[in-house]
């Protein structure tokens, strides 16, 4: 049951039953989608993806001032070079999620990673927030990108992940809507599952991210704020490092976010590059792209029951 106006305005601990678990019901994880092994026989899978942001982070706050543009413009300058000759020294499929006004100002780079065999998924407009747009506006933003990426690479995305992982009321409709095989921007499991409406099985995958896993909040600098870049990239290192040795020891997914304006500088990129070095070390790792991912994830969907399909 979808809460009404009148009741959400009351406070949460005033919600009756029905209000509170129907907004807890909306979406939920499904079904856990891990096989006994992965593709070629691998003992885990590793999705490594980028979300080339540039400068759609400060232009959607209308910030335009030529030093805040600056910092996204290195992303795609000087991160996304190191970035794609990094992954082709290790033989790395990726996924990027850009945007699509970051695609239209470097359509060179979104082409790049097409060409060089990586995944291109959608990423919003001008990296908008979800949750502050009406259900129409948000619709338009996604269909918009998602035809702008397909028109500039010439392969049409079957992935997306919602900027800044802001996922509406209305977003799972317009995903399934619009037609897309996965998300990734929720964090329910470490694996993927499958994504639930209210109950329903969608057939819709998701690969899950975490912050934990995602190089902005370690490194992210606000001069104006109070963001400050609070970990070593070395600390950061062991925490990835002992997370894909979890993942390896469960046989699960090892999934990482980074951003070309973040990850891209060189004290930082050294730490990609050991990590990936470690990684690679292990027998029995399938690297992949989220789309890959989610295809495996996908096999392991079982039937729909008689009462399902009713």
């Amino acid at each position: 049951m979808t809460p009404d106006d009148a009741t959400t305005a009351r406070e949460p601990w005033q919600w009756p039953e029905h209000v509170w678990r129907g907004h807890v019901d909306a979406v939920r994880a499904g079904q856990r989608l891990v096989p006994d092994r992965w593709p070629g026989g691998a003992r885990a899978a590793v999705a490594l993806s980028f979300d080339p942001d540039h400068e759609t982070i400060p232009l959607r706050d209308a910030e335009t001032s030529p030093g805040r543009l600056a910092q996204g413009e290195y992303g795609a300058r000087t991160g996304a070079p190191r970035i794609l000759e990094l992954l082709e020294h290790h033989g790395v499929p990726a996924t990027f999620f850009m945007p699509a006004v970051s695609a239209l100002l470097h359509p060179a780079e979104a082409r790049a990673y097409a060409s060089d065999g990586h995944e291109i998924g959608v990423h919003g407009w001008i990296h908008e927030r979800n949750t502050l747009l009406g259900r129409d506006d948000e619709r338009d933003l996604i269909a918009r990108s998602l035809d702008t990426l397909a028109s500039l690479t010439g392969t049409r995305p079957t992935g997306i992940r919602t900027p800044s992982w802001d996922f509406s009321d209305s977003t799972l409709e317009t995903v399934l809507g619009l037609g897309f095989s996965y998300d990734s921007s929720l964090m329910a499991d470490d694996e993927p599952y499958e994504v639930l409406a209210r109950g329903t099985r969608t057939g819709l995958v998701e690969i899950p991210v975490d912050w934990i896993r995602d190089d902005a909040p370690y490194f992210t600098m606000d001069r104006y704020g109070s963001v400050r870049p609070h970990t070593r990239p070395r600390d950061v290192l062991e925490i990835w490092t002992d997370e894909f040795d979890a993942a390896y020891r469960d046989g699960g997914v090892f999934q990482l976010t980074l951003h070309p304006h973040v990850i891209g500088h060189r004290s930082r990129l050294v730490v990609l590059r050991e990590l990936l070095d470690h990684i690679s070390a292990h027998p029995g790792v399938w690297f992949t792209t989220h789309s890959g991912l989610a295809d495996a994830a996908r096999a392991q969907l079982r039937p729909h029951s008689p009462e399902e399909r009713s």
